[in-house]
């Protein structure tokens, strides 16, 4: 039997990177006091999320994936404590810029970065700005005890395409780091539920499990709205936070009784290629 055990984290993040990487640091050892193998932070942890704003000037904090602070701490402790940890930051590669995310392993060794495919423009989330489109295309990473993860970042989560395209790709579990809260342009606009739903949708549809963190709090007026959670394949929340709490929730997983689902549902079997040529097409 392959059971595994995962985690999210959720928190608020300020304008120190070193402060935000102790208290990432903090979670993760309490993730991994409750037994958790994989271990999630929110997306570009290292400080506030600065894509409110068109501003030049922070170009400048984008490093190299073996330059960037945070990543560093993660290496350092995954590989103390024996665990996965999905590393998201700002990645500078020569002139271009993205928002990437580096696959650290027990060992503490990256095992390959992946840059976000689909990126946001809009108030408050003005993403493209800053980030070139992803170009190393989705992926798809070794596991605890022979497993296959999958990860995608923020965007990319309310896009089916991302999560049936790691599902082809082996991935038996699905792991979103996010940076999502209120809609300055509309204050009537709360997207919390249709976050949650849309990747509950990819559960449902994918028969896999589901794990999302996002942070929380108030930044210069942007209220990012938590609500992380973990479901199983069948879209059942196992695990989740509230719209303002900090904190860890962790779930165990049967991947033997995921497979066994998966097959019985026939989603898979069923799949007609052959007739979805219109998908990668140009609208």
């Amino acid at each position: 039997m392959t059971r595994i055990t995962v985690a999210a984290l959720q928190l608020a993040f300020g304008p120190d990177i070193e402060t935000n990487i102790a208290n990432v640091t903090r979670l993760v050892r309490e993730a991994k006091a409750r037994g958790a193998q994989v271990i999630l932070p929110p997306e570009l942890f290292e400080g506030e999320y600065f894509c409110r704003v068109e501003d030049e000037g922070l170009f400048a904090n984008a490093r190299p994936v073996g330059q960037h602070r945070a990543v560093l701490a993660m290496q350092a402790l995954a590989a103390e404590l024996g665990v996965t940890i999905p590393t998201s930051f700002f990645e500078a590669d020569g002139p271009h810029y993205y928002n990437s995310l580096a696959m650290i392993g027990p060992d503490g060794a990256v095992q390959g970065v992946y840059r976000k495919s689909h990126i946001p423009d809009g108030p408050g989330y003005e993403e493209k700005f800053y980030f070139r489109p992803g170009n190393t295309g989705f992926k798809v990473w070794p596991g605890p005890d022979a497993t296959t993860l999958g990860v995608g970042v923020c965007w990319d989560q309310w896009y089916p395409e991302t999560a049936r395209a790691m599902m082809l790709m082996g991935a038996q579990l699905l792991f979103y780091p996010t940076a999502i809260g209120n809609e300055p342009h509309d204050d009537s606009l709360d997207t919390a539920r249709l976050w949650r739903r849309a990747m509950v949708g990819h559960a449902v549809s994918n028969v896999v499990p589901v794990i999302a963190a996002n942070r929380v709090g108030t930044e210069h007026g942007q209220t990012f709205y938590g609500t992380s959670f973990i479901t199983d394949e069948r879209g059942d929340i196992l695990a989740e936070l509230d719209r303002e709490e900090e904190g860890v929730i962790t779930a165990t997983l049967d991947l033997d009784r995921v497979a066994r689902h998966r097959a019985a549902f026939g989603f898979f079997r069923d799949r007609r290629p052959e007739l979805y040529g219109r998908l990668v097409e140009d609208i």
